[in-house]
């Protein structure tokens, strides 16, 4: 069987996790005796937890540090989605040493959505949209720089029953503000359904990551210049739920998988030029040991 497999060049862990990872296994390799907490999986992919764990880092939850009692000489190390104010409140409060690795584009974001709510708060008026996933850890720390406030829409879907219940009013100010890893496409129709029931009162923040927004289109590139398009990512990875779906409205042949063992061999035919590539949050070295697997798996067919 005569099948090429290629990994794509421009998949693998974004800047801000290769920062958040790199700060971690630093804060691992001179613990000592302390302990290393994480506020949430650090990063959204099984194989690199599984390591960051090996070496002692503790994954906790918002709801865990409630039940926590006082610490001492603990590192606790916020991942690069962000968290809301109270968070760090709360964490600081209990004694820790927060280390914060929020993306720095996440921090810019989150600035300005503050001083966004702060101008209306002053004004007296307006509401301020937030296109995201609900209940997404990124778009948690967003809605908290608000006081709660802000209206998080997920889909088009979502957005028209809240103009139709009135949720989201078409009569004040309103600024709209993306979470960083959203489809640009999307969030442009979502800006377009917005402006022709607002006109003039809506303002549109363009806020998703550049190397995201530039994503789709080089991603665009490699899954129509593959057969079949094996995409990688953690299960729990918006990102890559949202980039998994982009490729495989590109190239129907494209499959979802998490480790070498989900490879199935049925997905591929002779002559075959199969494309591997990733989430923001998939290392590259597991790219690397899938596109080899399925070399493997292929050569054993022959």
């Amino acid at each position: 069987m005569n099948v090429k497999v290629e990994v794509d060049k421009n998949s693998g862990f974004c800047p801000g996790v290769i920062r958040a990872v790199e700060i971690a296994e630093t804060k691992l390799a001179e613990k000592g005796d302390r302990k290393i907490f994480s506020l949430g999986a650090l990063v959204h992919n099984e194989s690199v937890l599984g390591r960051l764990a090996d070496a002692g880092l503790v994954a906790v939850d918002v709801e865990d540090l409630d039940e926590m009692q006082a610490v001492q000489d603990a590192d606790l190390i916020i991942r690069a989605h962000g968290e809301p104010p109270s968070t760090y409140i709360k964490a600081k409060s209990l004694g820790f040493n927060v280390v914060d690795c929020t993306c720095p584009v996440v921090l810019k974001l989150q600035t300005r959505i503050r001083n966004a709510y702060n101008a209306m708060k002053a004004a007296g008026e307006g509401q301020i949209l937030i296109f995201g996933k609900v209940g997404h850890a990124e778009v948690l720390g967003l809605v908290g720089q608000t006081d709660g406030e802000a209206i998080v829409v997920e889909s088009m879907l979502m957005l028209e029953a809240m103009l139709n219940d009135g949720k989201v009013s078409p009569d004040i100010p309103t600024e709209i503000f993306s979470q960083t890893t959203k489809s640009p496409q999307e969030y442009a129709k979502v800006c377009e359904r917005l402006s022709e029931v607002l006109g003039d009162k809506l303002k549109v923040h363009d806020t998703i990551c550049r190397q995201v927004s530039t994503r789709h289109d080089k991603l665009s590139n490699f899954a129509l210049s593959h057969s079949v398009i094996v995409f990688v990512s953690g299960k729990s990875s918006s990102n890559g739920k949202v980039l998994c779906e982009f490729c495989k409205s590109v190239n129907i042949r494209t499959y979802n998988i998490s480790s070498v063992a989900d490879i199935n061999e049925a997905w591929f035919r002779e002559d075959d030029n199969v494309g591997v590539c990733g989430a923001a949050s998939t290392p590259k070295e597991l790219l690397e040991e899938i596109a080899e697997g399925i070399r493997d798996i292929l050569r054993k067919k022959q």
